[in-house]
């Protein structure tokens, strides 16, 4: 069997996946649920938001990483084996949520993909196992963790290594800011999810008759959550309302192939999973706490206003991780290793 593995990913930066992930991943495991979180951005940022600098040291030793997402593949990248079995690093205290460590070298993957994505239309078996590396690194992880789901972080680009990312993830949250940008990324994201799904499909028609787990033909688009940005002098409301204004039927026209319609708000936009505010108070004392906002406490400084915010950023949290895990079937409430035992 497989798990759900749901991709973050917006092609343009700065529209908070990396946060969002890691807290999700660690409200997830709150509420009592196995997951994986998966670092597949060679920039890492997930890795160094879960682990102090001292064990990435540890992790990311002068020589081999053999404990990182480089170390899962590297057997495959240097054509002495397949994948191995990745490291499971252990973030919470209750053992829930374990994290494939990310690795700076990982931008060294970026070629052999590009290589090896033509040579699937040949049936090369080694192409299916280059391109279908990502998948089978993280359904082990899965299955070694009993995990319910996985969450995957993205780097913001339509490289190779996000391609196989993506056919290898069963949904794909989009995360947007209201401004132009993300409104001009969505533009790009819909047609190249639908390219890259019609690609695969016509590449796994040509998988060799081996016993070989590929990606099955998902990549579904669930939903999309807007983070505010705070207001300022220099922006007006206006601005922001009227960007705020056009992401429903922007999202529907470029990502899901539907007519753009005008008469669907933000407010009553189904597709939508969460309008989040930026909790800019919180960050720096999360970030000096190492913990998520949800987590912290008075003697972190979360006092006052702070402690209601906190509060505050629990509950949409809470809601946010139980509506995604709801769109990729998997119960928010639920002992996630019972579905190992079937």
């Amino acid at each position: 069997m497989s798990v759900p593995v749901v991709a973050f990913f917006n092609n343009k930066g700065g529209v908070g996946k990396t946060s969002l992930v890691y807290h999700i991943t660690w409200m997830l495991a709150d509420r009592g649920v196995r997951v994986v979180a998966a670092d597949l951005d060679p920039q890492a940022n997930l890795t160094a938001a879960f682990l102090d600098e001292d064990r990435l040291e540890q992790l990311w030793p002068d020589r081999e990483h053999r404990d990182t997402i480089l170390g899962s593949i590297d057997p495959l990248l240097r054509g002495i084996g397949d994948i191995q079995l990745p490291h499971l690093e252990q973030v919470d205290d209750e053992g829930k949520l374990a994290l494939i460590v990310g690795d700076l070298g990982l931008s060294g993957f970026e070629d052999e993909l590009s290589a090896q994505w033509p040579e699937c239309l040949d049936g090369k078996e080694r192409a299916f196992r280059v391109i279908s590396a990502f998948w089978r690194v993280v359904q082990e992880a899965a299955r070694h963790h009993q995990a319910a789901i996985v969450l995957v972080d993205l780097g913001p680009n339509l490289g190779a290594i996000n391609r196989a990312a993506l056919i290898s993830s069963t949904h794909v949250v989009i995360p947007l800011s209201p401004d132009l940008f993300s409104l001009q990324g969505l533009k790009n994201l819909g047609p190249t999810f639908q390219r890259w799904r019609r690609q695969w499909q016509e590449r796994r028609k040509q998988a060799p008759n081996v016993p070989l787990d590929l990606p099955p033909l998902e990549m579904r688009p669930i939903g999309y959550i807007v983070l505010q940005h705070s207001v300022r002098l220099d922006r007006p409301v206006k601005a922001y309302e009227r960007w705020i204004a056009r992401i429903p039927g922007q999202y529907r026209e470029s990502v899901l192939g539907q007519p753009a319609t005008s008469d669907i708000t933000l407010a009553d936009d189904p597709e939508k999973l969460a309008l989040l505010k930026h909790y800019r108070s919180l960050m720096p004392l999360a970030q000096e706490a190492r913990k998520p906002i949800f987590h912290l406490k008075p003697g972190d400084g979360a006092i006052g206003a702070h402690l209601s915010a906190v509060r505050e950023a629990y509950e949409d949290f809470k809601q946010l991780s139980e509506e995604i895990a709801r769109r990729a079937g998997v119960p928010a409430d639920v002992p996630a290793a019972d579905m190992w035992r079937s």
